[in-house]
């Protein structure tokens, strides 16, 4: 179960991963756009993203403390992996929730002239999130590796009083 269990969370750490890289690789586009475009991008290219890659990224968290609990050998690193997801859904919180929340008011005649200051503020949350999220996936790819018979070294591997 636990192999399983390991499986199901490199494959939800992974999916967690995509959105956020996405996010971080079209920062330097999304800078660029104006006032108008860029909200009509907030407000219609995103929709959706939430209720589709939020409960995946819970998912992840979960399944890393189920695995810090059921994995003596490997704890300290599902522990890390753990402490980035959830940063990584504080930065939502802290960053991209409440841009979100205020751009879905807006319109066009009503975007307020800080609207620059609300994308720096959405897009650092992201790019922190696509951060830890890679840390934390590679964190849990070697928890994986270490687990996996066969990963120990060489001379631990052979019989006693041989070399």
């Amino acid at each position: 179960m636990q192999k399983a269990l390991a499986g199901i969370n490199l494959v939800l750490a992974f999916v967690a991963v995509l959105p956020l890289a996405a996010h971080l690789l079209e920062l330097p586009a999304k800078l660029s756009l104006d006032g108008p475009m860029w909200l009509a991008v907030q407000q219609r290219l995103y929709r959706g993203w939430g209720p589709i890659f939020g409960p995946i990224e819970i998912a992840a968290l979960a399944t890393t403390a189920w695995l810090y609990f059921i994995s003596p050998a490997q704890r300290r690193l599902y522990l890390i992996a753990g402490f980035c997801f959830t940063l990584m859904l504080g930065c939502f919180f802290v960053f991209n929730d409440p841009v979100n929340k205020a751009v879905l008011g807006w319109t066009v005649s009503t975007l307020p002239a800080d609207w620059p200051s609300y994308r720096t503020r959405w897009e650092t949350g992201h790019a922190l999130a696509a951060l830890l999220s890679v840390i934390a996936f590679l964190v849990l790819v070697t928890a994986r590796t270490r687990a996996s018979p066969g990963s120990e070294p060489a001379s631990q591997s052979t019989p006693s009083g041989t070399t």
